[in-house]
């Protein structure tokens, strides 16, 4: 059998409830209410993993088209369910982690993180440093947050702690373990606030502040980079001080560590012509998306962010730093785009049919009612947003659900669109903090057994709340200096 048959069945029974048994409200259209049925029912399916969301989102296409729900005729169906695949904001991604496999296959990624803690590994806390800005580096060309944070750097991390005879199996995890693989994960959701190209669901952000403010904000490649510039570097500088004094590691001295990755470069022989051309594809996607062409030439020289992404690949693989067998077999980045297309094209449409605008309104109503003035009422739906991840297991499926409409109450309530807008952002991506089942990196780390559960709740609660902190109190004054507010 294709799926799990009781997720399967329990989405299946919420979508034929809000067709069929649940009126629809007043100012709500049959179609858009329909249609949030199977948009429901998809989430549903997706939380309880009921297949892959890829196949998932084929289901979804299908079932979009052949309803009807956004057009009465079938050729215009079709078209609708397949109207996202056009959107630059998925290939940007798709081809994105496409070009992030070049950085695990030519071994660049390992040898920024060893060439870091040869330099920092000295002290335990210093590794950790080294391991968050070994991240920090990756992040704005590594759109699949679990390859940088499962893929390139928990294998370093586990190789340093090894190397102490630190080790889950031996009850060990103590010595140095546990600190690491928690500073490990946690740079993993700052970095991925970082940057538009960190994370997956960071363009669907994007496209749904675009559509929530009818375009008139646009968050651009460097606008969000410099946005979360200055918040995100003292996340950074203060996540490994916090794990350290909630999970103080036994070993506090660690001058084997920085040997150990001299060893390892040893090991790697120099710098190849592979890991050469990487840095060069990774300094002009840097500077392409950075607007750096259009600040030096002027307007007309400007790159557009999807197009930069393509430059990349088509570099990489003229170079033969990547084959076409590479990029075929990067089924990632395919998943993907397949899954985030049919997340957008019904998002979108629940939009176009005023579905999200009255949600929006009835949540303004509720929240209105409490006399908390704008910034209560939006402190209460950002806590609400962020916190609602504990029945998550997707960021992609969180965003989808509940973004919009919250984003939406918020401008209602008198939030300023762009602040609001930022800290909304950093919250889709602070939320992975909370629990081992949050995003794709959480099963590989906690999974390595360094943390128990309560260990892993408690740092993600306490960093949850630090990091939000430090978004409202450093990013509202770094984004009142930049002049967003």
């Amino acid at each position: 059998m294709g799926f799990k048959a009781l997720p399967a069945a329990v989405a299946l029974a919420i979508g034929l409830v809000i067709w069929f048994v649940i009126p629809v409200p007043e100012g709500v259209t049959a179609n858009a209410w329909h249609l949030l049925a199977l948009f429901v029912a998809t989430i549903a399916a997706i939380i309880g993993k009921a297949m892959p969301i890829g196949a998932l989102s084929m289901v979804a296409i299908a079932l979009v088209a052949a309803t009807g729900v956004t057009n009465d005729k079938a050729a215009g169906a079709i078209a609708d369910a397949l109207s996202s695949f056009v959107n630059p904001l998925i290939w940007l991604i798709g081809v994105s982690i496409m070009i992030s496999r070049g950085i695990i296959k030519t071994g660049l990624g390992a040898r920024i993180g060893y060439l870091f803690i040869a330099v920092w590994g000295k002290k335990t806390i210093g590794i950790a440093y080294s391991l968050a800005l070994s991240e920090l580096i990756l992040a704005p060309v590594t759109p699949s947050n679990t390859a940088r944070g499962g893929g390139i750097i928990h294998p370093i991390m586990r190789a340093i702690a090894g190397s102490y005879g630190s080790d889950p199996e031996h009850g060990t995890q103590g010595r140095i373990g546990r600190f690491l693989a928690l500073s490990n994960y946690h740079a993993n959701p700052i970095t991925s606030a970082m940057f538009i190209t960190a994370t997956a669901p960071n363009p669907l952000v994007v496209k749904l502040i675009a559509d929530g403010t009818g375009a008139q904000i646009s968050l651009t490649w460097g606008t969000w980079a410099l946005a979360m510039l200055l918040p995100g570097l003292v996340a950074l500088a203060l996540m490994p001080l916090i794990v350290y004094w909630l999970n103080p590691p036994e070993i506090k001295s660690t001058p084997n560590a920085a040997q150990f990755a001299r060893e390892r470069l040893r090991e790697m022989g120099p710098v190849t012509r592979g890991e050469v051309i990487m840095l060069g594809v990774f300094g002009v996607l840097l500077a392409l998306w950075a607007g750096l062409p259009a600040f030096v030439f002027g307007p007309g020289a400007a790159v557009d962010p999807t197009t930069t992404a393509f430059i990349g690949l088509s570099l990489c693989l003229v170079s033969g730093v990547l084959s076409w067998d590479d990029v075929i077999k990067e089924k990632s980045a395919w998943d993907t785009i397949v899954w985030f297309g049919a997340l957008v094209m019904m998002a979108t449409f629940l939009n176009k049919l005023g579905l999200i605008a009255w949600f929006a309104k009835s949540i303004e109503t509720g929240i209105g009612h409490l006399g908390l003035g704008w910034a209560g009422a939006t402190a209460l739906l950002l806590l609400a947003y962020l916190y609602a991840h504990y029945a998550f297991a997707s960021t992609t499926a969180h965003i989808t659900a509940m973004f919009a409409a919250f984003y939406g109450a918020g401008l209602a309530l008198g939030a300023p669109a762009l602040p609001f807008a930022l800290m909304m952002a950093a919250a889709s991506n602070i939320m992975m903090t909370l629990t081992h089942y949050a995003t794709g990196t959480s099963p590989v780390i906690f999974g390595s057994g360094y943390a128990t559960l309560g260990e892993w709740w408690k740092t993600g609660f306490v960093m949850s709340v630090v990091l939000i902190l430090i978004w409202l109190l450093v990013g509202g004054a770094w984004w009142k200096l930049l002049g967003y507010w």
